[in-house]
């Protein structure tokens, strides 16, 4: 079973992660989370860093580079480094995004805000089995 060191979250709102972090942390204190408010630092992260995050958690709503723009980047990054990560878009649920996300074939799921520990359960077993 493959386990999750490191979970990064792309959000702009700091409220958002902080609390998506507790959420994290009371699930497993062992997980290291990367708390990145802007895509485009997200991306210099992945591209640079040797620590790779095993899943992505990614607002879809944020100034500058969105969400979708950041799976337009993503998908040019090394397959090695896609193939070993979960996508997990994180939306207040409108049905367009919903839509359009299932259309995204790097997305690995769809969750509605705010994260949930039964949600980051199902992140973390789709994670395991993939």
């Amino acid at each position: 079973m493959k386990l999750v060191n490191c979970i990064m979250l792309v959000d702009d709102n700091k409220i958002d992660n902080f609390f998506h972090e507790r959420v994290i942390k009371k699930y497993d204190p062992q997980i290291k989370t990367v708390a990145k408010t802007m895509a485009e630092d997200a991306l210099g992260y992945l591209s640079s860093e040797v620590n790779i995050p095993d899943i992505i958690i990614l607002d879809i709503n944020m100034p500058g580079m969105d969400g979708w723009e950041f799976i337009d980047h993503y998908k040019t990054l090394d397959a090695s480094l896609q193939n070993s990560l979960i996508v997990v878009m994180l939306s207040t649920g409108q049905p367009d995004d919903f839509a359009l996300a299932k259309t995204q074939g790097i997305l690995h799921d769809f969750k509605s805000k705010p994260l949930t520990i039964k949600a980051l359960e199902e992140i973390i077993a789709k994670y395991q089995s993939n």
